[in-house]
């Protein structure tokens, strides 16, 4: 039986109310959704003593994720990840963005924006429109964003969405993880059934290029320690001060794990599954660089945490021979990422 609660969560700097809904399962498992970018606030699961551990990064106020640069447990879009230049053509038409990654746009702007969250049996919904007005993207955009707990400690994230002109989309949840608690990540091991990834840029950047993983330090497709590779002489990853990159999955179902992290020290594994073709892992390059302290006042180091966001391409809408991220009017962008919990 899954219980759902909800609470005020303070007030963003304009004074519109923020709530946080707790979703809880019989084993003690806990997911907390604040309406503040339908962000994943806290994800507390049992450990192999039993002890709950919260394992996800975040704040304690709305503040924090007013003034953060991390996006933090966030729903990000329309575009996950970077498009170059901040403009892409579609049907013809040239579409300019908001430039808000140097010369790149990154994300957009739903992180900062407060749902109306409504519960349905043992999910949490929250829905949403985009305008063309929003940030520059065609057509408008009706979405949902549902979050689910169940009973086997597994969380379910499912996104839909329609639109009414052709447009670009690519929604994906930015959680960081810590499975327990340390100073960083770089003991946590870690597989990514992938055999490839998008090649970035200087500026992080895809150039086009997929490049393979055998012989490199970009290789997780046998279990190892996320630290192990990460200051190799590698160009890839300089440029990134760690991993920042587009894994192009091997797995093409749901039913397949396509990721596994594991921590020694609480015996926490974290299993993913999705329906998107890709993942950016990302390990928290520049998390010291943020301004607000995270949860409990710790001043996140880098590589506090580590994100596993499932997505389509980067800048697909530049390279067409990256899977297509068209939406069209009277299609269903539909998509679903699991994040299952165990011990070992």
């Amino acid at each position: 039986m899954i219980r759902i609660i909800s609470e005020p969560f303070g007030t963003t700097g304009a004074g519109i109310p923020v709530k946080k809904w707790t979703m809880t399962n019989s084993s003690g498992m806990s997911v907390g959704i604040i309406s503040y970018g339908c962000t994943v606030q806290s994800i507390l699961v049992p450990d192999r003593c039993g002890v709950l551990r919260d394992v996800v990064l975040g704040y304690d106020d709305v503040s924090g994720y007013e003034n953060g640069t991390c996006y933090y447990g966030a729903f990000v879009g329309r575009y996950a990840n970077r498009i170059k230049g901040a403009a892409f053509d579609l049907n013809g038409k040239h579409y300019t963005l908001e430039k808000n990654n140097g010369s790149n746009h990154l994300h957009g702007p739903f992180t900062h924006r407060v749902f109306e969250g409504t519960v349905t049996g043992d999910t949490l919904i929250f829905r949403g429109v985009s305008t063309p007005e929003e940030e520059g993207y065609p057509g408008t955009l009706t979405f949902e964003v549902h979050y689910t707990l169940r009973e086997d400690n597994a969380l379910v994230i499912e996104y839909l969405a329609s639109t009414d002109e052709d447009t670009v989309i690519n929604f994906t949840n930015h959680s960081y993880f810590n499975l327990d608690g340390s100073r960083d990540i770089l003991h946590h091991t870690l597989r990514i059934k992938s055999s490839s990834f998008t090649e970035g840029n200087e500026e992080t950047v895809p150039t086009g290029t997929i490049l393979p993983v055998e012989n490199t330090p970009m290789d997780f497709r046998e279990e190892k320690e996320i630290g192990r590779d990460i200051s190799a002489d590698y160009e890839q990853l300089k440029w990134c001060r760690g991993y920042d990159h587009n894994y192009i999955l091997d797995t093409d179902s749901l039913s397949e794990t396509f990721a596994e992290a594991f921590s020694d020290q609480s015996g926490i594994v974290l299993r993913a599954n999705t329906t998107q073709p890709a993942v950016q892992l990302y390990t928290g390059n520049y998390i010291d660089d943020d301004i607000p302290a995270g949860k409990n006042g710790v001043r996140y180091a880098r590589h506090a945490g580590f994100a596993l966001e499932t997505q389509h391409y980067p800048c697909s809408p530049n390279f067409p021979h990256f899977p297509d991220t068209v939406l069209h009017p009277g299609e269903t962008y539909r998509q679903t990422t699991v994040y299952s919990f165990d011990v070992r």
